[in-house]
């Protein structure tokens, strides 16, 4: 495999790639005894599209995600501490123990929040995108959304307002094929072209494999200086999850896809093919050190989240965001 970036920012994606795929493997490890008791959707597989993004976003950026939020997270630099003992139901947690896994929240790192609602963070998302260019702001917003999420009026809504008033918002849709257990051959006509949409209703789209390192990058890079200058962007990448929809399980025996199709994209997986191109490249050292500084990191998270208290029944009603 050969890559067309420095491999400073192949390191730098790999870290912050094998940080999220190791903590939601940590995750899904933990999940069964019984101590983390909220829901929670691992997106393994899908790890490189929020890594690469963060070579080009700040702090200052705003950021919004979906229920299949840990990679978003994470990559934007939200505190793990925090996210771990969130999903744990403790008081250290980011929404203090109230929110678990479908709602994180790291104001520190320009993460605004994620939802349960399909489709729910979009206008959140459109609107600090506008909440930007009124205050005059250097920055632009992320919205995250599933492809399920482009079958729901409050898209198209957005969509249509984020055009009409030139907002900084980019919008980046993680096709990962399924709804739940659902198909795009039982959701969407056959013909239904998503870019094609985008284009017609005024937005610059594109269409990328989500796990092509070189792809992604050259797309973002060309997105990003679009977006800042207040035109928002579109753009739908491919990707696969490689667990169930809820849990941390394998579900190819459900009958809903199959282990060839699963087989198929997990052989597609940038990760080892990263992993090859540094040991094939001199860079074995660095490779061993990210691995070893993150799993360190990860352990330590975990001891946090399971030596911190949970919160007091008093505090039920009070805010998570003070």
């Amino acid at each position: 495999m050969v890559y067309s970036l420095k491999k400073k920012d192949l390191l730098t994606i790999y870290k912050t790639a094998h940080l999220i795929r190791s903590t939601e493997e940590r995750i899904a490890n933990e999940y069964p005894k019984g101590e983390i008791r909220c829901p929670t959707h691992l997106s393994i597989g899908q790890e490189f599209v929020p890594s690469i993004l963060s070579l080009f976003i700040s702090k200052n950026d705003y950021c919004v995600s979906t229920h299949r939020g840990h990679a978003h997270y994470l990559a934007k630099g939200g505190s793990l501490n925090k996210f771990i003992a969130e999903i744990y139901g403790k008081e250290t947690g980011c929404s203090k123990g109230k929110g678990g896994s479908m709602h994180l929240i790291d104001k520190k790192a320009g993460f605004m929040g994620t939802s349960a609602i399909v489709g729910n963070s979009i206008p959140t998302g459109v609107g600090l995108a506008l909440h930007i260019k009124l205050r005059k702001l250097k920055s632009l917003a992320i919205v995250y959304l599933g492809e399920g999420a482009t079958e729901e009026g409050v898209f198209y809504e957005s969509i249509n307002f984020a055009a009409l008033k030139n907002l900084p918002v980019l919008f980046i849709c993680e096709n990962n094929l399924y709804s739940v257990y659902s198909p795009l051959s039982v959701r969407q006509p056959k013909k239904r072209n998503l870019k094609n949409i985008m284009k017609s209703m005024g937005i610059d789209s594109y269409k990328c494999d989500g796990n092509n390192i070189d792809k992604c990058f050259k797309i973002l890079n060309h997105s990003i200086p679009i977006v800042r200058k207040n035109r928002p962007v579109f753009i739908e990448f491919t990707n696969y999850r490689w667990r169930e929809h809820c849990g941390p399980y394998f579900d190819n025996n459900i009958g809903y896809r199959s282990e060839k199709e699963f087989l198929k994209w997990k052989k597609k997986d940038p990760m080892k093919k990263l992993e090859q191109y540094f040991i094939l490249n001199s860079l074995k050292e660095n490779l061993y050190k990210i691995q070893k500084q993150n799993f360190n990191i990860i352990a330590n998270s975990f001891k946090f989240a399971k030596s911190s208290k949970f919160p007091h029944p008093q505090k039920a009603f009070s805010s998570p965001y003070k």
